[in-house]
């Protein structure tokens, strides 16, 4: 039967009503617990989603281990999470484009679409931006969210709904490569072979970079970034003095000019290593932001210049990640290395996992499945598969299922 099948819509649909909608809610550090969640009142233009995949993110992380992340402050019970897709369940009265059963990748920001920023298409940079599981914003590691229907886009049936959720994080590197102009004719250096640099590394080749060389601290990390398609890989050192030594090995290894290096990590060694690596007159691109202050050499930057670039969340980028996935452009399952059951005990053990590092690349994942015997698979064909391709999401009786969950080192994100 093809994606959303009346039979398995009904079937889901009616499985769905007789248990309570429950989200993971973070009531203190490293305190999370599996609650009831009410929502919203559907409004005419919202649909609601029933979850099934979702990823822990680096935010969710910091949210889990400190209440914070940046600027953003956990002052009262939360729910966490925001890399996610699922299933229309309702729809508003006025939603033309999407119906019941619609397998569909949802971007988590909502602006307030009347600032000066969201009319000149800068949405996310949008100050009055409701972004999911983000203080005050609850999330949406739940079994059903209600959500605006312009801001969920229908996945096509080759795409599962575990690499719909990927849509997230891979728009970040989409947003980058736009904001840096990556083409044909740009040779990139990426600083960092975590979550980000990795995604980074994957939408560069897919805008075309002909020569892509990635740095990292982490060996392991480095063979992923390998086989992922990195030309050349470098391992570097933590110490701040090494700088001169191994941009010198940095730019033997391009064999040309570098025309925009991004730094997917945000320390002083890492921004330091881009700027003085990249070619004069090329770009820098910051996606990592590890710390709020650094100290760098802007000045001789500047005397040749390398433009520096700021990257924040991202913009109109589903569109583009979904035509990527559906393509085969960019494979993203290969990121995904962590999969757990969505219960109690699961989900503090996925967020232990994501916050510890452990054997993780790039995806751990929660999810809530009735049989974890079956394979994740683009096939959705009855429930029980619907659940079992997400990456991360709590299913509808919180019985054994498949998750994953997204993590980010800080060392190298």
């Amino acid at each position: 039967m093809a994606h959303g099948g009346g039979a398995d819509v009904m079937a889901c649909k009616q499985e769905e009503e007789e248990v309570e909608n429950k989200a993971a809610w973070l009531l203190g550090i490293k305190t999370l617990k599996i609650q009831p969640y009410h929502l919203p009142p559907l409004g005419s233009l919202d649909v609601k989603v029933r979850i099934k995949a979702l990823g822990i993110c680096g935010s969710d992380v910091h949210h889990f281990k400190t209440m914070r992340c940046a600027s953003f402050v956990v002052k009262k019970p939360m729910v966490i999470g925001h890399e996610c897709a699922g299933i229309i369940e309702e729809v508003g009265s006025e939603v033309k484009s999407l119906a019941v059963g619609d397998r569909v990748a949802l971007e988590p920001g909502i602006s307030c679409r009347r600032c000066n920023l969201c009319k000149e298409g800068r949405y996310n940079l949008c100050p009055e931006m409701k972004f999911f599981g983000s203080p005050p914003t609850n999330g949406s590691l739940a079994n059903k969210v209600v959500h605006p229907a312009n801001l969920c886009f229908k996945l096509p049936d080759n795409v599962s709904l575990e690499e719909g959720a990927m849509c997230e994080p891979l728009s970040v590197g989409v947003h980058a490569c736009r904001r840096a102009q990556i083409g044909p004719e740009t040779n990139v250096l990426i600083m960092g072979a975590g979550p980000i640099g990795l995604i980074t590394l994957l939408v560069s080749r897919a805008f075309g970079a002909p020569r892509v060389v990635i740095v990292d601290v982490d060996d392991r990390r480095l063979s992923i970034a390998k086989n992922l398609g990195a030309d050349e890989i470098i391992h570097v050192s933590t110490n701040i003095q090494d700088v001169d030594e191994e941009v010198i090995k940095i730019q033997d290894a391009m064999g040309s000019g570098i025309d925009v290096s991004f730094d997917c990590v945000g320390y002083n060694k890492t921004m330091t290593t881009a700027l003085n690596a990249t070619q004069s007159g090329g770009k820098v691109c910051l996606i990592g932001l590890a710390l709020t202050e650094m100290t760098v050499p802007l000045t001789p930057s500047a005397a040749r210049e390398v433009d520096v670039i700021g990257i924040f969340r991202y913009r109109n980028t589903w569109p583009l990640c979904i035509k990527f996935l559906k393509s085969g452009k960019i494979d993203v399952k290969p990121l995904i290395t962590h999969r757990f059951r969505f219960s109690q005990e699961e989900v503090e053990q996925a967020f232990e996992t994501s916050a510890g590092g452990g054997n993780a690349i790039k995806k751990a994942n929660l999810s809530m499945w009735k049989d974890t015997s079956l394979k994740s698979a683009g096939g959705d064909n009855s429930c029980l598969e619907l659940a079992l391709s997400a990456r991360i999401a709590p299913f509808d009786d919180g019985t054994a299922s498949t998750a994953f969950t997204e993590f980010r080192k800080a060392s190298s994100c």
